[in-house]
């Protein structure tokens, strides 16, 4: 199985995903990935990787399709695919309807049918076997009745397959993804639940990497606190009461009271007490926290499980260096 790093957003104000990539790259690590919400830009941050990293594999984990229009994702990903010397690992995700509407003031729509047709674009100008073209449900280009004219990308990709990962998590959304993409990059996954998924059988190399919270120290305890907010924020704070995929996921793994205390807490803005309805039990199966050893048994569980990666979510060199170990 392999073990990557990933390096989240800027947060508040910027951290150093150079320095941390480094670090990860320095300890044997396998990739290193970035993503965005609604400040820092991923590709920016993964062009940066590059310029300061030389093997490490570099990966968008993820990109808001709805943030981009498809030749603008492939044009992003064939330059970095360039710059990187061939590192790029391109996930891509749809996001939430009020990320998706409320900043970037698309309708949210179908998101099966986004993406589909997005990593159809995608794959379709990267090839740069025909002029970029397709009548779609959400695309449709060149527009009818325009003076526009379908092109193909005037750069030729260094790899015309550069590798696409979808972010997905009901059960048709991740059977879409084991359909056109390379990988699938499932956040909050449960080793012990992955029957939520309802999974189909998988294409020969099929990367399942799930991005894991990830704290790495001596005190167990001291480890969970450090993760234990971060799962509040996704299950209470990523969405409304009735449209919060995280919290719909972690209710499938039978945390149905857990969920309902820390949405209410975190939906009328007490954020500490909804960090304080997260339960140990949670932490311990939805994240990695504690001392090198326990992490490296409890990668057992992600293995059985089918995972062929693992992305450790930490901004932390200590547990940079820590999964450097567990990796070994």
């Amino acid at each position: 199985m392999r073990i990557g790093v990933h390096l989240r957003h800027w947060e508040g104000s910027p951290h150093d995903v150079a320095g941390l990539a480094k670090l990860a790259e320095d300890v044997g690590l396998e990739s290193v990935w970035v993503s965005e919400t609604w400040g820092s830009d991923a590709t920016v941050l993964a062009a940066w990787i590059a310029a300061h990293t030389s093997h490490i594999a570099i990966g968008t984990g993820v990109l808001q399709m709805p943030a981009r229009t498809p030749a603008a994702a492939a044009m992003a990903a064939l330059t970095l695919d360039h710059l990187s010397g061939g590192r790029l690992r391109l996930g891509l995700g749809v996001s939430g309807p009020q990320v998706v509407e409320g900043w970037h003031g698309v309708p949210f729509g179908s998101p099966l049918a986004r993406t589909r047709e997005y990593v159809t674009l995608v794959r379709s100008a990267l090839a740069r076997e025909e002029p970029l073209a397709l009548a779609g449900e959400i695309y449709t280009l060149p527009v009818p009745g325009g003076p526009g004219r379908s092109l193909k990308t005037n750069v030729r990709p260094l790899r015309a397959d550069v590798p696409i990962y979808l972010a997905a998590m009901g059960p048709r959304n991740v059977a879409l993804a084991t359909q056109i993409a390379q990988g699938w990059l499932p956040l909050l996954f449960c080793p012990e639940h992955v029957d939520v998924f309802d999974l189909p059988a998988l294409p020969e190399g099929f990367d399942v990497a799930p991005m894991v919270l990830t704290a790495i120290e001596d005190d167990v305890a001291a480890a969970r606190d450090v993760v234990r907010p971060q799962i509040a924020l996704y299950v209470g704070a990523y969405g409304s009461r009735t449209k919060n995929f995280y919290a719909d996921l972690v209710r499938r793994y039978g945390f149905e009271a857990e969920v309902d205390r820390i949405q209410e807490a975190a939906l009328a803005h007490r954020m500490g007490d909804a960090t304080a309805a997260v339960t140990d039990a949670m932490v311990d199966v939805l994240a990695l926290a504690g001392p090198v050893g326990r992490v490296r048994d409890r990668l057992q569980a992600y293995d059985e499980a089918g995972a062929t990666s693992v992305l450790a979510m930490t901004t932390d060199a200590a547990s940079i260096r820590g999964m450097g170990e567990v990796a070994t």
